[in-house]
């Protein structure tokens, strides 16, 4: 999420575990072992709720992916089964951000010392949010950068092109005006959105275990040459995405991430193929991402 300062960013990445589905009892049993090994499992008290992490943007590459001289779980495996938001993104050192492109596409941290060597799991979803400049205005309507375009491209290039390459979805979070506030619109109530998303999920659940792949549960862990079946497009969507990777330079990461967004899009509408619109809004949230990957 790329926004102003005070537009909700924060707010609506700590709303997130609220709309997925509770933790089933091996996962809750994966969750508690984590966390027990971490020490942060106080009480001996479980919890189905997903979990939730906001390390500062000060960690370390160890705090992140694990380590230190008993080699223990880092944040990113602390998220495991749920949600890893890293706010002020560009913040964190490059070093860092960067320790966490292997276990957002293997699913694990490993941890390798002189003496031992550990795997912790890591089935995260990775949540960013930033400004879209160092002095946080760039773009807003009424405000002028003093530094001009460089402030934009040199902010966001504090992030690489392999990291952004693995971010399926970047949408740009407009300032929250006044009137927005003084006359709110109508909006979805939470346990609404939860419903549709519980039901997504138990899609794909069957999808898969039909096929006799029952350890993967979500559409974002299944292999490229099986969503490639399962988000086979028509003829009119297969144009539309050939004509888009030639324009956008997708990698071949970027390709099958597109077709994952639009099986789950279709999925969340209940539809049983991905649709012309499916991919469009793939797209669409993958172009933003491009564009900063450039800029990288």
């Amino acid at each position: 999420m790329v926004g102003p300062p005070g537009s909700g960013k924060s707010m609506l990445a700590a709303r997130l575990p609220s709309i997925l589905p509770p933790l089933s009892a091996a996962e809750l049993l994966e969750v508690s072992m984590v966390h027990s090994i971490a020490g942060q499992l106080s009480g001996g008290k479980l919890s189905d709720r997903r979990p939730f992490r906001t390390p500062h943007h000060s960690a370390t590459m160890a705090a992140l992916v694990g380590g230190g001289l008993r080699a223990r779980p880092g944040e990113a495996s602390l998220a495991h089964h749920g949600v890893l938001f890293l706010d002020e993104f560009p913040e964190f050192t490059p070093q860092a951000l960067d320790a966490l492109r292997q276990p957002l596409e293997g699913g694990e941290c490993v941890i390798a010392r002189a003496n031992h060597r550990v795997s912790y799991p890591a089935k995260f979803q990775l949540i960013a949010a930033m400004n879209p400049c160092r002095c946080g205005m760039a773009g807003e309507p009424g405000h002028t950068c003093a530094r001009g375009p460089r402030c934009m491209s040199d902010y966001q290039a504090r992030i690489s092109g392999p990291l952004m390459d693995r971010i399926d979805i970047r949408i740009d979070v407009p300032a929250v005006s006044a009137a927005d506030l003084i006359r709110p619109m109508a909006a979805e109530a939470s346990a609404d959105v939860a419903r549709r998303v519980a039901r997504a999920r138990e899609i794909q659940q069957e999808r898969f275990e039909s096929s006799g792949e029952k350890g993967i549960g979500t559409n974002a862990r299944c292999s490229t040459a099986m969503i490639e079946k399962l988000a086979e497009p028509d003829a009119s969507g297969l144009q539309l995405l050939r004509d888009a990777a030639e324009k956008m330079k997708f990698s071949a990461r970027g390709y099958h991430r597109v077709l994952k967004v639009a099986r789950t899009l279709a999925d969340l509408d209940g539809k049983p193929t991905v649709g012309r619109i499916h991919l469009a809004e793939a797209i669409s949230y993958r172009i933003a991402g491009e564009r900063l990957t450039a800029a990288a």
